[in-house]
């Protein structure tokens, strides 16, 4: 069973009264590309959690968002009293040499570097802290899989009736290749014999037969059915498989396109051609799909 690229989940807990709020968002994307937003207090735990979705999540653009919530502001940063009485201090100095008279805004004074340092929590509090995080981020995880499966069986059922269809369109093309030669036979047959009856001559039957043979050799198409057919079979046993097929579903939609290419120029028969261009439609609407696949 193939799996899609998007999905979402959340899930919370809490811990000494501050809650932890886990959103993941997934979309498709060619690798695996985390974005990871953490607040200051739980930075600390990006290569955890790096981690963690890389094991679950092979591929796709992964947003994983971390909030808090009731968080008091003693535990997002501290003040640190000593640069803030050195800035203090300066200011007070230069105000008196220049005889300056004017209020200092000490709430300003906390944009300064060095005087807001954030909080560290210590190593009992940081491992409480990572179980928590990283379990609900497992139950969010575990949200996402499931809205992934729920749509990748959406996608595997759609990829599945596009191969029927390329599938139904090939059995007309192999029913049709062996009449295309007959019927040219026929027709270099009957040209030749108008453009030879005023002159009343007799075309050697071997040299007809020498150029339908020519041309039957340029115009077979046996090994591009073989092998679109070999293609085919191969991207439903990968859609009906376990594991991450995104890439190599993606693989032979191209093979597959190659190949269809390859028989619409080599058929000279417009029936043939009609068949080539549904089958291409179908290879389209195959490798749109595919790009959603894990």
């Amino acid at each position: 069973m193939i799996n899609s690229m998007t999905g979402y989940g959340d899930a919370e807990g809490q811990l000494d009264g501050v809650t932890y709020i886990v959103e993941i968002k997934g979309v498709n994307n060619r690798y695996f590309k985390p974005r990871i937003k953490l607040p200051e207090p739980v930075a600390f735990l990006e290569e955890d959690l790096y981690e963690l979705l890389k094991n679950h999540l092979a591929r796709g653009t992964i947003d994983f968002i971390l909030r808090l919530k009731n968080i008091s502001a003693d535990m997002l940063f501290s003040i640190n009293e000593s640069a803030l009485k050195s800035y203090l201090t300066k200011l007070s100095d230069v105000a008196s040499s220049k005889q300056i008279n004017c209020p200092i805004d000490v709430g300003g004074l906390l944009n300064l570097p060095g005087v807001l340092e954030p909080v560290s929590p210590d190593e009992d509090k940081a491992q409480k802290v990572k179980e928590l995080v990283l379990n609900i981020s497992m139950t969010a995880i575990e949200k996402v899989k499931q809205m992934r499966q729920a749509e990748g069986a959406e996608l595997q059922a759609d990829l599945l009736k596009n191969c029927e269809a390329i599938k139904s369109s090939l059995e007309k093309i192999k029913s049709r290749k062996d009449v295309v030669v007959q019927e040219y036979h026929e027709k270099l047959k009957h040209r030749v014999e108008e453009l030879t009856a005023g002159a009343r001559l007799k075309l050697d039957e071997n040299v007809i037969a020498r150029e339908v043979a020519i041309f039957a050799d340029r115009s077979d198409i046996s090994e591009e059915i073989a092998r679109l057919e070999s293609h085919l079979k191969q991207l439903e046993q990968s859609c009906k498989s376990d594991g991450q097929a995104g890439r190599k579903l993606d693989f032979l939609a191209q093979e597959m396109l190659r190949e269809s290419n390859t028989i619409a120029s080599k058929a000279s028969d417009v029936e043939i051609a009609h068949c080539v261009v549904d089958i291409k439609c179908c290879i389209d609407r195959l490798k749109e799909q595919v790009q959603n696949v894990e």
